[in-house]
């Protein structure tokens, strides 16, 4: 991950902010990422259409209107979204969730443990050809969903990486 870069590309003009969810909205997050940003997607491509944010009081850069929502970049390329709550995938699963609703809705997650010694959650890793879900937990409940490109997810966990 030590290519990903959290470094923004500034803030945009008010005209082309996107509008915000409403409070209590679930934002799903998907295999190919939100409805207006996609894996892939540059930092220049999602800047100039005003969902690149880093002008706000977060750790790094946020999505416009997904503030719980952080991307992660490699090579300029969006890799990763790491979601928080309220953020959901299509199938429900979110922070909070049980790994016993997890591994139903997902049955072929693969269990990864976290390194010995560390303050690093297990996780999930529930993969469908080059894109995957990462889902961290504390041994009950999903504390963090991640999704993006399966490498990239698999890499983060190995070398505890996160968008901050």
């Amino acid at each position: 991950m030590t290519a990903a870069s959290i470094a923004g590309s500034g803030p945009f003009p008010p005209d082309q902010m996107a509008v915000r969810e409403p409070a209590g909205a679930a934002t799903v997050v998907d295999l190919d990422g939100l409805p207006e940003v996609d894996f892939g997607d540059t930092e220049g491509e999602l800047t100039r259409r005003g969902v690149l944010r880093r002008d706000v009081d977060a750790c790094g850069q946020t999505l416009a209107g997904h503030e719980t929502i952080s991307p992660v970049f490699a090579e300029d390329r969006l890799v990763l979204l790491w979601a928080g709550d309220p953020a959901r995938t299509p199938e429900g699963v979110a922070a909070g969730t049980t790994l016993a609703e997890v591994r139903h809705r997902y049955p072929q997650a693969r269990h990864l443990d976290a390194p010995p010694g560390r303050h690093r959650f297990d996780g999930l890793l529930a993969r469908d050809g080059d894109r995957a879900y990462l889902f961290l937990h504390d041994g009950r409940t999903v504390r963090k969903v991640i999704a993006g490109y399966a490498d990239w997810a698999q890499r983060a966990f190995e070398e505890g990486h996160g968008p901050c």
